[in-house]
């Protein structure tokens, strides 16, 4: 893991001229963006349909285009993502309804995920503002003052079994039906919640309609699972990660918080294309209007940005077993760690 020193605690005068020039990337290209709606939308399809022929026809090791069909549903879910922040046509109305439509087959209600995401991203890295949209995150001493129940409950919770398997299955197939915790934002995310509910039910009945239940169920199911378990895996390694940044206002800033609390999750040039670029999320958080297509950009005009909170996938593994903030040293530490 590497972190640029020029870009240290107390930069943060530094840190706020990014957002002045990350401004010139926030212009999305109509003409790009309709075409990566496209290039996603039909190859999901086709692959969907493929799998579904596969089990129609018996053709069993056809099951494997799940993976490739779970990856398209990957990307169009971070296309929504853009939607909600306004940075993908940069036209809110259409922006919009294209994250709802979306919405339907990531199984995701849209308003209901854009305001818990905004508070992420207002709040991220700050101690005193954690919970909506997070991963919980303890820090050693709330997790040594919880009882014996407590502290077993916080283990099963951040156990990778749970976090990346029975986690994205109740994130997406349950805990997304009824928007609990957003009363005082309004009726929009309960009414948007429950039409997403609808629409979700009427596209399931007219597929199993005419696909049949099981077919369904293993084709469609199946996509969905392995989708929201990358996309909770991308999550975590994004904030989670042994130099991630967390502190308590005044200390807190926006900007340092942003570039140094998320990571830069360095992938192979597919998982890049196929995750939306996500993985550059210390731009992201710094300048969330900026689009996924043009956030390579951003690293290409100014490479040392690319050095910043940089993981690769075999420190990423790594990162599961960190579990507990440490506030004397300032990093993400495992259980055994903290007991230390």
């Amino acid at each position: 893991m590497n972190s640029a020193t020029a870009f240290g605690p107390a930069n943060h005068h530094g840190e706020k001229a990014w957002l002045k020039i990350l401004a010139n990337y926030r212009q999305p290209r109509a003409g790009r963006s309709s075409f990566e709606l496209a290039i996603t939308v039909i190859p999901f399809a086709m692959l969907w349909a493929c799998s579904w022929a596969a089990v129609h026809y018996g053709f069993w090791f056809g099951l494997v285009l799940i993976v490739p069909a779970a990856g398209f549903l990957l990307r169009l879910f971070m296309i929504q993502h853009d939607c909600g922040h306004g940075s993908f046509f940069a036209r809110r109305r259409l922006d919009d309804w294209i994250g709802r439509l979306i919405g339907i087959l990531t199984l995701t209600p849209y308003d209901y995920w854009r305001r818990a995401h905004a508070e992420h991203h207002a709040s991220a890295g700050n101690l005193n503002e954690r919970g909506v949209g997070d991963i919980s995150t303890l820090t050693v001493s709330e997790y040594n003052a919880l009882s014996r129940w407590g502290r077993l409950g916080y283990r099963l919770y951040r156990h990778p079994l749970v976090m990346f398997g029975i986690g994205p299955a109740w994130l997406f197939l349950f805990k997304q039906r009824l928007p609990f915790g957003m009363m005082r934002s309004g009726a929009l995310p309960w009414v948007s919640t429950m039409m997403t509910n609808v629409a979700v039910t009427i596209l399931a009945a007219l597929l199993i309609w005419a696909v049949g239940l099981v077919p369904f169920l293993l084709v469609h199911l199946s996509i969905v699972l392995l989708a929201g378990a990358a996309g909770v895996w991308l999550f975590y390694v994004q904030h989670q990660f042994e130099e991630t940044h967390w502190s308590k206002p005044p200390q807190w800033q926006f900007a340092h918080a942003a570039i140094h609390g998320a990571s830069h999750y360095d992938l192979p040039p597919i998982l890049r294309w196929i995750t939306g670029n996500i993985g550059i999320h210390h731009v992201h958080h710094l300048s969330s209007r900026v689009p996924y297509y043009r956030l390579p950009e951003v690293l290409r005009d100014h490479p040392e940005l690319g050095e910043i909170g940089r993981i690769s996938i075999m420190d990423s593994f790594r990162c599961v077993k960190l579990v507990l903030w440490d506030e004397e040293t300032g990093r993400l530490v495992s259980f055994a760690e903290a007991a230390r």
